[in-house]
């Protein structure tokens, strides 16, 4: 009997007997490699183990830290071609399906997991298509993100006599100047490839809007990365990177983020991941901190999906493992206590609905509240630098771009964009 023979029967089990009796009988095991490393993704991730234990699983956790997840999956695609990949893994975007073309992900694990729960109505379709693979489920999505944020700590802004978060890029860089002139970092970041384009995405949105963000980094519209709009975001990004901490080099997020929960820094430009740092530093939405849309793209949403695919197995106890796994990262419970842990939204939209009512912040509540609005508009727009937009390949070139670009105080806007053509249509 064919491994897919072995599927069919534990999803065929699975429709007659409660996931938790098989859990009481199995105790099978689950291997999730991951990257939810740093502070608040850890409690975030805990909170998915204990529950996954608590039906009688065993988690056997593979957490693989650095890279914005790329150490991860290096780490990933070397036991997948040694023939000994997890039972989960976390994996994104244009990702997905990649690995589904290859056949390791299954196609059977999550059907009738995903037909009792519902998932169909419970997800926008954005959401939905990309956890999918010739239209059957390989893969839970477990949170939200939104990338286009602007984290400011509002002490520091009062020391700085800055009276309001900016809302263009002017007021962006009149801030900035006012935070240098104080002492402060005006912005804190870490100088690692996937930061430099999480920067230079938000820039891009901001200048060119979610049409020429979309033609840009979905389409990869020659023209428009050539062109005048792509020029001009390329001149603003070199004007952001003035107020970069000059020690930047090589940190990691997390850090960066430190420094503006501690007062050393004004701002951060990062997803709503950011959150979780002064979740577990006791902060307060609204009062210890504020988040608001990058200036210039309060009317976008670029998101970034936290997903979990899940591996072909042989051994029956395992898959049940993964159903148990899926169902607890899509139910109510898990989903409100992972996303108040990692920063994020729900994907569920009966819970995007009602965010005051199920305890979210105010954070939380703007976000969700926009992701409805931008999916009625037909936007929301992937982000490049999550790997949500493209292949690992295309922005792997991307980055290389960005972050010669961003170090680069003489490179020119021209130039840079000519080049990123090139490096894209090469990486295709």
């Amino acid at each position: 009997m064919n491994s897919l023979s072995r599927l069919a029967i534990v999803v065929s089990l699975a429709s007659v007997f409660p996931l938790s009796a098989l859990a009481a009988d199995s105790k099978g095991s689950v291997e999730v490699v991951h990257w939810w490393t740093s502070g608040g993704e850890k409690a975030a991730v805990d909170v998915l183990k204990a529950q996954v234990e608590k039906d009688g699983f065993t988690w056997k956790d593979g957490a693989v830290a650095g890279g914005g997840g790329s150490t991860a999956m290096t780490v990933l695609k070397s036991r997948a071609m040694a023939g000994n990949p997890p039972g989960v893994a976390q994996i994104k975007g244009p990702d997905i399906q990649e690995w589904g073309s290859t056949g390791l992900l299954s196609t059977e694990a999550l059907k009738q997991v995903a037909v009792d729960e519902k998932w169909d109505s419970l997800l926008v379709k954005k959401v939905s298509d990309t956890v999918k693979y010739d239209g059957e489920y390989v893969a839970v999505p477990v949170n939200i993100h939104r990338v286009n944020w602007l984290w400011i700590n509002p002490e520091v802004f009062k020391k700085a006599g800055i009276e309001k978060a900016p809302t263009t890029l002017e007021e962006f860089y009149a801030a900035g100047d006012k935070l240098k002139a104080k002492g402060f970092i005006a912005l804190a970041h870490g100088g690692q490839p996937w930061q430099d384009s999480t920067v230079f995405e938000d820039v891009v949105l901001s200048v060119m809007g979610a049409d020429g963000y979309k033609k840009a980094f979905v389409d990869l519209d020659e023209s428009t990365l050539t062109g005048e709009q792509m020029v001009k975001a390329f001149t603003e990004l070199k004007k952001v990177a003035t107020y970069m901490d000059p020690n930047r080099a090589g940190r990691d997020w997390n850090i960066a983020a430190a420094d503006v929960i501690n007062g050393k820094a004004g701002m951060q430009m990062m997803g709503d991941w950011a959150k979780s740092e002064w979740t577990a530093a006791g902060k307060v939405a609204g009062k210890d901190y504020q988040c608001v849309a990058f200036p210039g793209t309060e009317k976008a949403f670029t998101y970034n999906i936290d997903s979990l695919a899940v591996f072909e197995l042989k051994n029956k106890d395992d898959m049940a493992a993964q159903q148990d796994l899926a169902k607890v990262a899509l139910g109510t419970d898990f989903q409100k206590v992972f996303s108040m842990n990692k920063g994020s939204i729900p994907v569920r939209t009966d819970m995007l609905a009602e965010m005051d009512k199920l305890g979210f912040d105010a954070c939380a509540q703007t976000a969700a509240k926009d992701f409805l609005a931008d999916d009625k508009t037909g936007g929301l727009q992937p982000s490049m630098a999550h790997n949500m937009a493209t292949t690992l390949a295309v922005q792997g070139a991307i980055f290389d771009v960005v972050t010669n670009y961003i170090n680069n105080p003489q490179a020119d806007p021209q130039k840079a964009a000519s080049q990123l053509a090139k490096a894209i249509s090469s990486a295709k």
